[in-house]
């Protein structure tokens, strides 16, 4: 089983915007927005990384999207209700400091449920990002789409592969590890042992790490997602171990 801390872990949800406390402490290390060209990647470069997130035997047949000028779009039409993308930075949470940082490159494969109920929010993101949108802005769209059921709820069952050797994640850390991750309404952690001495499972918040304001939250789904590592990469070939 990998061993690791919990700080480098947390460090690494990337795609649910992952933060430990001192990074939460932190000023932002990317305040605003790069140019629109530093998130975008070559087609087939991109396509290829989006499949690595899951085994060949689930990403062969999925949906693979990219990510264009107005936000993502399908590149490939799959047939088994799985959708592969590689998710950038502003895919995470809100107070994440790494929010605009141009180098995450988080390969991600949603099954069906999460398909359904989570990638609808990343196409507003993106759509919004890519047209200049500000955090501020982003937030209250999202707040007013679930207001207006323009959203839809979260399905029992959503989840994600990302096991993808060639990810970054994260300037923290090793940059990478392989892992799933649940996306659930689970309002306590412990519910799942998570963070329990020799448990491999984690959790973080989906929306934000620390809320200072509880109108940054209002309005928002509660939506818990617990993190659980995986030995192997998506190639098969084992992953380094992290030591504590």
């Amino acid at each position: 089983m990998i061993s690791i801390t919990a700080t480098i872990v947390l460090a690494l949800l990337v795609s649910i915007g992952s933060l430990v406390p001192k990074t939460a402490a932190q000023s932002d290390k990317y305040p605003k927005m790069a140019p629109v060209e530093q998130y975008l990647m070559e087609r087939n470069a991109e396509i290829l990384l989006a499949r690595s997130a899951a085994p060949d035997s689930i990403s062969s047949d999925a949906t693979v999207l990219i990510l264009g000028r107005q936000g993502y779009e399908t590149a490939v039409r799959g047939k088994n209700g799985f959708v592969c993308m590689v998710e950038r930075g502003w895919m995470g949470m809100f107070d994440w400091p790494e929010f605009w940082n141009p180098k995450v490159r988080a390969a991600d494969c949603l099954n069906p449920q999460a398909a359904r109920s989570i990638l609808p929010v990343a196409f507003l993101r993106s759509r919004m990002v890519m047209a200049g949108g500000s955090k501020a802005e982003i937030l209250s769209a999202i707040k007013a789409a679930f207001q207006n059921k323009q959203l839809p709820n979260l399905e029992s069952g959503a989840m994600a592969y990302m096991m993808s050797k060639s990810a970054y994640l994260t300037d923290e850390g090793d940059h990478n590890l392989p892992h799933l991750m649940f996306f659930t309404a689970v309002m306590d952690a412990k519910d799942w042992g998570s963070g329990a001495a020799g448990s491999p499972v984690m959790s973080a918040p989906y929306w934000f790490f620390s809320s200072k304001e509880p109108s940054q939250t209002k309005g928002l789904p509660p939506i818990l997602v617990f993190l659980v590592m995986v030995a192997k990469w998506s190639d098969g070939t084992a992953a380094p171990m992290h030591q504590e």
